[in-house]
């Protein structure tokens, strides 16, 4: 890691090189000053970070400096002054633009956001939604075209990049006292600082830049906070709507807290959403090393990568940022029914998975228990028949290559039982030959599925056959 660590001194001369250029081209003057040119940073995430701050740079230039005019008249010097600050805070490094221009001009983006049908007229918006508005795509209030500035290609480019590098933009301003642009990010794009947190019995990494703050509130105090029309958290002056991790990645209603324990929430700010995220155990923080997820699961939102634990577990990283995004745009309010009345609760079908693959037994038991199944598990028809001696399942999924006793003679042996032969079997093998799945059928198998099943198909011929 220490080799890939390079100083960041070494781009003072192309940024200095280019603010002359742009001052020059534009008629204005302006001098730029850098602290902390000393930090390191890793050789990957300086290649990619310098043009967003390349383009700041002009950005500060062409929309916040003013003329040498207009600065004159305002009372300030005809030198306008941008300052790059780099600072580095634990494992992240906080980058700082600040210039002492005229500063976002807020009733122009407003404007321009009503021009471009992204605000109604005549609505009043917070602050910190107008300053995220010129992070848009297209976006920019230049009165005209020029090599520097009007094209609206800048800041959505400048924020995705940020992002893609696990890294976050804050804007602040001042009218007629300038901009502020800090930007925090992980020293390295190999090892982040991440919270680790446990939703049933699932373990997450959740990258400490984008939790704001972590709450532990009481079981009843909850339980009143669930109860509102609008569910949310007041923490720091603002309002911090309610939803569950378990339901933002899809594992089902959270199972509420017992009486007396303490819920854990993790408040977090992405651009204008904010959200009191409810998760079942806080683990700690780790230094964690960030891994690739591969094709398969690369185009899923929400996941921004996987790690490897001190004991082999593989832990997938999520972007909250995208899922709280995400929820708000389906409604935030489903997310908060933790729990059905009690009197509404349906008896629960039961299934069970016979199959000698211990990852197929958890995968296919945990997509059934996420559908609301009781789920029983066997290693081999031996095993199913021993249990089956005391339990009546209302399906039995089959597999047809098992030690001991077969798929086929277990399906035989179900259907000569006087007690289980009107149990429906759906048989799930890698053999899906004709002459397979007509063995199958003269034997009384209900369906006959291939490996790897379709999630949707199988659920589907269990609802059918079951009744449900």
């Amino acid at each position: 890691m220490r080799t890939r660590m390079v100083p960041f001194s070494g781009q003072a001369p192309r940024l200095r090189r280019i603010v002359r250029q742009t001052a020059a081209e534009l008629g204005k003057q302006v001098q730029l000053k850098l602290e902390g040119m000393e930090g390191e940073l890793d050789r990957s995430v300086l290649e990619r970070i310098i043009p967003p701050i390349e383009h700041m740079l002009r950005n500060s230039i062409a929309h916040g400096i003013e003329s040498p005019e207009q600065r004159r008249i305002a009372g300030k010097p005809e030198t306008g002054t941008i300052e790059l600050s780099f600072a580095r805070e634990g494992s992240d490094m906080v980058l700082r633009i600040r210039d002492d221009g005229a500063g976002i001009d807020l009733d122009a983006v407003q404007r321009k956001a009503i021009e471009r049908g992204l605000l109604e007229p005549g609505v009043s918006v917070p602050r910190d939604v107008l300053l995220n508005m010129i992070m848009e795509p297209g976006f920019s209030t230049a009165e005209s075209v020029s090599q520097v500035a009007g094209r609206g290609v800048g800041m959505d480019v400048v924020n995705t990049e940020i992002k893609q590098l696990g890294g976050l933009i804050d804007i602040e301003s001042e009218p007629g006292q300038g901009a502020t642009f800090t930007i925090s990010m992980p020293l390295t794009l190999s090892i982040t600082r991440a919270l680790m947190v446990r939703v049933g019995e699932e373990t997450f990494a959740v990258p400490l830049l984008s939790v704001a703050a972590v709450e532990r509130i009481r079981a009843d105090e909850f339980a009143a906070l669930r109860e509102q029309e609008h569910p949310a958290y007041h923490w720091v002056d603002e309002d911090y709507p309610l939803m569950s991790l378990s339901r933002m990645i899809g594992l089902g209603p959270q199972i509420p807290p017992p009486e007396g324990q303490r819920v854990p929430l993790l408040l977090v700010r992405s651009g204008e959403f904010r959200a009191a995220i409810q998760v079942d155990s806080l683990i700690g923080s780790r230094e964690v090393v960030v891994k690739p997820v591969g094709p398969q699961l690369s185009t899923l939102r929400g996941i921004s990568g996987a790690t490897i634990t001190g004991e082999g577990e593989v832990v997938l990283i999520l972007d909250l940022g995208v899922l709280i995004r995400l929820m708000a745009a389906t409604g935030a309010e489903e997310l908060v029914q933790v729990s059905a009345p009690a009197e509404e609760e349906a008896v629960k079908a039961t299934v069970m998975v016979v199959d000698d693959s211990i990852t197929v037994r958890k995968v296919t038991s945990r997509l059934l228990a996420r559908h609301d199944y009781e789920v029983l598990t066997a290693k081999d028809g031996v095993d199913a028949l021993s249990q089956l001696q005391e339990v009546v399942p209302d399906v039995i999924l089959l597999d047809v290559e098992m030690p001991r006793m077969d798929g086929y003679e277990l399906a035989t042996n179900v259907r000569n039982d006087d007690r289980l032969k009107d149990v429906p079997i759906i048989m799930i093998t890698s053999r899906t030959a004709d002459k397979h799945r007509q063995r199958a059928m003269d034997i009384g198998v209900s369906a006959y599925l291939g490996k790897p099943f379709n999630e949707g198909e199988l659920l589907e011929n269990i609802r059918t056959l079951t009744g449900a």
